[in-house]
């Protein structure tokens, strides 16, 4: 409510009060309360009667004008003003409990970049970000959002990213740092060269992804929708039949059952489901978002609950991806700086983490030199180079060829190489583990997940090690992208009917994984873009025990969800019951409808608070 909509309610309540004081009954009692009733419930009956010309008859702004009007009617004028002004108070609670859930959400949407400094020739220019175009350079001041995803190509600094990833600690960038949309730059000048048009940004898909989050309901959420459908007209004519029938039949007053049908009306209204419901999932993704984990529908939130089995994909979900070179055995021809430069030559074209390894433990190369250059998927590189016949990938790219060669010893990614059909060495390259890998995966069999995979493109030997150090129960190595899914479809088939599976990767070669899986989690902060499309949930940090929180929140949220339907549902019957039998007043159906209402409200907003997460 508007602070303007305050007004009427504060002066409707003090009329009320006046009424309830006023000595003698009488036209002028009765003035008092009709002015106080016009006053709270003005709004309610108009919107009854909008709605009435829409054909949107039952609804609780219906039940609440009829079950009003009805109390005044028999007599019961106090009870008639006090049902409408209780009602509206139970409305400013969940207009202020909607107000502060969208807030936790909203607050991302302060992160949306006004301007940038475009740079031009001596110039800087304030432009909109929308405007700015790849290559271009930008300049970030201190104390300013960073407007585009880009590269720093001048300065130092450090960046506040808790915007984007929900971490405190700031992020220290210097020459030939990625910088992310949406981070604060702290203290240095920063230059920037531009990667991104804004509508390809992390800041711009966070936003899409917040503005969206609330038009995919959940399972429950959809439940309750049609039930309020059924269920409103249904006890209309309940209370219909209840103020007819038993006067005919028992030859009762009328007026005592009249009475009785409006408490029935009033106590089997909907309101504590409809408003609680809907608010409990969105505090759930606001919640989320405060810790870093971005959820794009209830209906996620609510599939999480069902999830037993988790597939992760290695490179930058459980490892770092921060490839070194460890290791060059050569079979005597070429030295290991030949060989490296092989390599180097061949992975130039390549930003996968393995060929930017390659590259930064050689240097910048030729790439003049390199002749007839042919991608093998999933095998490696061919090309030439002076005249020599040059293969660089794994294992797989010397059995195309018919090349012999010996697996080496040692953990890690190997790259063979051969020149002119002969094998000639190898590079061994390794990959750090995540520091919360193992923490993640231990706290994940606690929230009951049974089953934790590990697809990978890896060799057998590195795969087998990383899923012992770290107690998965399956890992399938040496995968193709498309053997990736195939793999995903045999894990399919191990599930119970009810049983959901997510699906965790970073990559390009992830995307059709994380489409295919039950819920597809993105390791987002520095993730592909088309995992982050194809994905139902980012985690910004890049954090594998962050999959833990998203469940956590999961749990609190259908568990206090639950809550609120079995509150509703018990009052309301118990309520129901005696209100038939004459043994409740309207006092009680006000605090069964408006009274449960708040409460279930109340237990709803605890989803934002996830300090115990």
């Amino acid at each position: 409510m508007d602070k303007k909509e305050y007004i009427p309610l504060i002066a409707g309540a003090v009329l009320y009060f006046f009424g309830l004081l006023y000595p003698s009954e009488g036209t002028v009692r009765l003035g008092i309360f009709l002015a106080a009733y016009a006053l709270v419930g003005g709004e309610v009956l108009w919107r009854a009667v909008q709605n009435i010309r829409r054909g949107q008859v039952f609804d609780e702004n219906f039940l609440m004008a009829v079950a009003t009007i009805g109390a005044f009617a028999v007599g019961e004028y106090p009870e008639g003003v006090a049902v409408m002004l209780f009602y509206q108070v139970g409305e400013l609670f969940q207009d202020v409990a909607v107000h502060r859930s969208r807030k936790s959400i909203s607050s991302l949407m302060e992160i949306r970049p006004e301007y940038a400094n475009l740079v031009q020739g001596e110039e800087i220019l304030q432009t909109a970000p929308e405007e700015i175009k790849v290559g271009d350079i930008i300049l970030i001041k201190p104390g300013e959002r960073v407007p585009l995803d880009g590269e720093v190509i001048e300065g130092v600094s450090s960046l506040d990213t808790s915007a984007i990833t929900g971490e405190s600690l700031p992020r220290d960038v210097e020459s030939g740092s990625k910088i992310l949309s949406g981070m604060i730059n702290k203290n240095g000048l920063l230059k920037v060269k531009v990667e991104k048009i804004y509508a390809d940004s992390t800041i711009a898909k966070i936003l899409d992804l917040v503005e969206n989050a609330g038009s995919k309901k959940a399972p429950t959420e959809k439940f309750i929708t049609k039930f309020a459908a059924v269920y409103t007209p249904a006890v209309v004519f309940i209370a219909l039949a209840l103020a007819i029938l038993p006067p005919i039949i028992l030859g009762e007053s009328f007026s005592t059952w009249v009475y009785r049908a409006l408490i029935f009306l009033v106590v089997s209204c909907p309101c504590a489901l409809v408003i609680s419901i809907p608010l409990g999932f969105f505090g759930g993704i606001g919640g989320a978002s405060k810790n870093g984990i971005l959820i794009k529908g209830g209906n996620y939130l609510e599939a999480l609950n069902q999830v037993t089995t988790i597939v992760f994909d290695k490179t930058g979900t459980l490892t770092k991806g921060n490839f070194k070179v460890t290791k060059i055995e050569t079979e005597g021809k070429y030295s290991e700086k030949e060989l490296l430069e092989f390599a180097a030559l061949g992975e130039s074209y390549s930003t996968h983490p393995i060929a930017l390894s390659i590259l930064e433990a050689n240097g910048p190369v030729e790439k003049g030199k390199i002749e007839n250059y042919e991608e093998i998927p999933g095998h490696g590189i061919q090309f030439r180079v002076k005249g020599k016949k040059i293969a660089v990938g794994n294992e797989k790219i010397l059995r195309r060829n018919g090349i012999s060669f010996e697996k080496p010893e040692g953990i890690g990614t190997v790259l063979y190489i051969s020149v002119d059909q002969k094998f000639e060495g190898h590079i061994l390259i390794s990959d750090e583990m995540k520091e919360d890998s193992a923490e993640a995966i231990r706290d994940l069999r606690k929230e009951g997940i049974k089953n934790l995979v590990m697809l990978t493109g890896d060799s057998r030997l590195v795969g087998e090690k990383i899923g012992e150090e770290l107690g998965l129960d399956t890992v399938y190595s040496e995968l193709l992208p498309d053997q990736k899914v195939e793999k995903l479809e045999e894990v399919f088939k191990g599930l119970g009917t009810k049983e959901k599976l997510a699906f965790v990767g970073d990559g390009v070669n992830d995307a059709p994984v994380i489409a295919r899986a039950d819920i597809g989690i993105a390791m987002g902060a520095m993730g592909s873009d088309a995992a982050i499309e194809a994905s139902d949930i980012v985690i910004m940090t890049d954090e594998p025990s962050k999959i833990v929180s998203a469940l956590k929140i999961a749990k609190k949220t259908k568990k206090i969800v639950m809550q609120n339907i079995f509150l509703a549902m018990i009052i309301k019957v118990v309520v129901l019951i005696l209100g038939a039998g004459g043994m409740a007043t309207m006092w009680e159906a006000v605090f069964a409808d408006v009274g449960v209402a708040v409460l279930a409200i109340l237990n709803a907003m605890r989803v934002l608070n996830t300090k115990d997460i």
